[in-house]
């Protein structure tokens, strides 16, 4: 896994980074760290009392039209780190308190990435992506990772094309997340953190509630029942300059209308307030 002809994400891109030519996700070979801090926002079996060490990366591989991230998605910013820099960062925000280190957005900066988790952490390793993986990258993850937070964006692969330029997504992100489940098995608790396990995360778009429908139709059908944990995200927050009808919050009934739908697939994990819909809770890049 390297840098050369890079073949990390299912771009498939097959630049040099080391010679700085970019692909689709903008980065070289040097690993851009935007953001490290306490998160205290995200799912209460992560985040626990002292908040996920998250760390988040410069860059994406998807780049989704809506993104609330974009400060540090769109356009790759952030410090340089090396292997042991990345690893001695984790370290200290592990020793401020922090229940886990989330990795935030890392498919792109995996060479680097790897060589710090050789040596096991105290504390879970979340990998907290788009879902948009390839299996055999996230193979190379066993043993390193502990928790799987990927997204399920869509199962309409024409949204998916037109919000994030990936017509492929369903089925690429399928087989990933079922791969990450054959890899951590099903959730291990402790009281009421979560140690090992996949946390499905599903935003609800506006006016898109036939495909939050067909998400939760897939996870139920393609996984036992308590294999997998479900976050329906609610907190879709406008970004400038979004056409209707992502240019508006979802509407309480769009919101009802999935929640009662994933009650009826039997599938158990989080919900959020409306009040999560809120430019407050985008962190500060």
């Amino acid at each position: 896994m390297c840098y050369v002809n890079c073949k990390l994400c299912p771009r498939q891109c097959g630049v040099d980074r080391t010679a700085g030519q970019k692909g689709f996700c903008g980065g070289t070979d040097k690993a851009l760290v935007a953001k490290s801090m306490l998160h205290k926002w995200e799912e209460p079996a992560l985040a626990g009392s002292g908040g996920s060490g998250a760390i988040f990366f410069g860059g994406c591989t998807l780049g989704c039209s809506y993104c609330q991230n974009r400060a540090i998605s769109q356009t790759p910013v952030g410090e340089e780190m090396d292997s042991a820099a990345l690893r001695q960062r984790m370290e200290e925000l592990i020793s401020q308190g922090a229940e886990n280190i989330d990795l935030v957005t890392p498919t792109h900066f995996l060479p680097t990435i790897l060589p710090a988790l050789e040596k096991p952490l105290p504390v879970p390793v979340v990998y907290n992506c788009g879902g948009y993986e390839l299996p055999q990258t996230i193979e190379k993850l066993a043993g390193k990772v502990d928790i799987f937070l990927p997204d399920m964006k869509y199962a309409d692969n024409t949204l998916a094309k037109t919000l994030s330029g990936a017509a492929d997504y369903f089925q690429v992100a399928a087989a990933a997340i079922q791969k990450m489940a054959e890899i951590v098995g099903r959730p291990q608790w402790e009281g009421d953190t979560l140690k090992k396990g996949v946390i499905i995360r599903h935003l609800i778009l506006p006016g898109q509630v036939e495909n939050s429908l067909k998400v939760l139709d897939w996870i139920g059908q393609t996984f036992p029942k308590g294999e997998v944990l479900v976050s329906l995200m609610r907190q879709y927050t406008p970004m400038p300059g979004l056409q209707p009808p992502f240019d508006r919050k979802i509407a309480d009934q769009e919101y009802d209308a999935v929640l009662s739908w994933m009650y009826l697939n039997g599938l158990q994990g989080f919900t959020q307030e409306k009040e999560s819909a809120d430019s407050a809770f985008i962190p500060e890049f």
